[in-house]
């Protein structure tokens, strides 16, 4: 039995579940398909999973993670920097928030309370969390679907509202909830805000495993089905558990509140009225970061001259602005986005019109992580293309070959064993080989430090498909 299993069995425990599967796309360009917000260092140098996982390890340490199988190594790298111990259950295909929270309720003994979580929200006060989730802990043992609504500090939205209800008796401080109410306009905003008894929806819930899939059952039959095949059928490999794709892509896609939510009539709503952010936009970025006397939010390198209510990331080079107002300037080292605040919410539409466009900046980063270090890609043209790359001590790639291209590798620091054909030598600083087109070759770092290389790739196709993989530390081979 996995370990996360037996914590499960405790009527008492709370056991996380971190659902990893959003995109990020209104965080372009710094969040993009390949790596989307959750991944990205955005506080204090961690990321909004890795800050979410630290969050909840002080419910349980041991923790369900729902992720794309894309993102496989990054979520298992967040969950080794912030010391938890995971069971990363793996989707195919993106399939909503109705089957993750099915997968995973399917995965966990039916007695287990389940804390589902999105992994990219900043709550800066993990101990007013950690204390608010405990507070449900009765009304979900009563059998109800326990949601937390957050506390409005202003006539938001950008959100989804909950109304309360009549209080439940025995159930703690837990009061039934009376509707969802759907994002609203401005003037809708402000009344909700004055009337009182309404929250924020945070998408954060508390649920007994056998509840919510009692609830599944009740209304959304097809969902429960897809996902109990793709779980009865799902494969164990380390600490992932792959989901059947053929059942699991057959899956209708549904959000929780659209499919069960918004039906069921054993909801309850408890208040949240610590800091809270989705970080859901540029502007909500900005929020994060403190303001000089002119309104100004300055992250990393910018500089601002005569210029108001200005927000600049920009980690890499010097970026000035000049006499600017109410401007979100984001520089990323391939990609730049200059926007009014006013239209923040509009940089989603902008990153599909470049995916239809077929800009590889939509999706893409140069900096691409790998479960064995990084690499960036430095420059490229017709025929060829430079990276450097930074192998992890003790870490190894795959032995593989490429059918249309040759590679050079020269040694910046650190020290390489490489396999070349059928020879294995070892370089260090200022060193260098040469790999002919068709070859099998292999890199691994054998030292203590970080291994950097440079890669010099010429050929009549450079694309990352042209990998023939025939063995792989981290079941890359198909």
């Amino acid at each position: 039995m996995h370990s996360s299993e037996r914590a499960a069995g405790d009527n008492d425990s709370i056991i996380p579940v971190i659902m990893c599967g959003g995109s990020g796309t209104r965080l372009w360009p710094l969040s993009r398909k390949a790596l989307p917000k959750q991944f990205v260092p955005l506080i204090q140098g961690k990321s909004l999973l890795q800050l979410t996982l630290e969050r909840a390890s002080l419910l349980n340490a041991q923790q369900f993670i729902v992720a794309a199988e894309d993102h496989r190594f990054l979520v298992q790298a967040c969950a080794t920097a912030a010391r938890v111990q995971s069971t990363i259950l793996l989707e195919p295909v993106a399939r909503n928030t109705a089957a993750a929270m099915a997968v995973a309720a399917l995965n966990a003994p039916p007695d287990a309370l389940l804390l589902f979580l999105p992994a990219d929200h900043h709550i800066p006060d993990a101990q007013a969390f950690s204390a608010t989730i405990r507070t449900g802990a009765a009304a979900a043992q009563a059998g109800s679907i326990v949601t937390f609504g957050v506390q409005p500090s202003f006539p938001s939205t950008a959100y989804g509202y909950i109304q309360q209800g009549a209080a439940l008796v025995g159930q703690g401080a837990a009061h039934a909830v009376q509707r969802f109410i759907e994002k609203p306009n401005a003037t809708r905003a402000q009344e909700l805000l004055l009337a009182g008894g309404h929250f924020w929806n945070a998408g954060i819930f508390l649920i007994r495993a056998s509840t919510l899939l009692a609830a599944l059952q009740a209304h959304a039959a097809d969902i429960l089905a897809a996902c109990q095949q793709a779980v009865a059928s799902q494969t164990a490999d380390g600490d992932f558990r792959r989901l059947d794709k053929d059942a699991f892509a057959a899956c209708r896609s549904d959000s929780i509140d659209y499919a069960v939510m918004e039906k069921a009539t054993n909801v309850a709503v408890l208040p949240f009225t610590a800091a809270w952010s989705d970080v859901g936009s540029w502007n909500a970025v900005a929020d994060l970061t403190p303001t000089d006397a002119s309104g100004n939010r300055i992250h990393g390198q910018g500089h601002t001259v005569n210029a108001t209510n200005t927000f600049i990331h920009a980690p890499h080079r010097p970026v000035v602005a000049l006499g600017t107002t109410n401007l979100l300037i984001i520089d990323t080292v391939d990609a730049l986005l200059v926007a009014d605040a006013a239209h923040a919410e509009q940089v989603k539409t902008v990153v599909a019109q470049l995916e239809a466009a077929g800009v590889p900046q939509a999706q893409h980063h140069r900096h691409v992580a790998r479960p064995w270090g990084t690499y960036d890609s430095v420059d490229n043209g017709e025929r060829f293309q430079v990276k450097r790359i930074v192998v992890k001590p003790g870490a190894t790639l795959s032995l593989q070959m490429h059918h249309h291209r040759a590679e050079h590798w020269v040694v910046v620091s650190g020290t390489a064993e490489v396999t070349n054909g059928d020879k294995v030598i070892l370089l260090t600083e200022n060193q260098s080989t040469y790999i002919p087109l068709g070859q099998v070759h292999r890199l691994r770092n054998p030292g203590k430090v970080p291994l950097e290389i440079i890669e010099v790739q010429s050929g009549s196709y450079l694309g990352e498909d042209d990998i023939v993989r025939l063995e792989d530390t981290y079941g890359r081979v198909k």
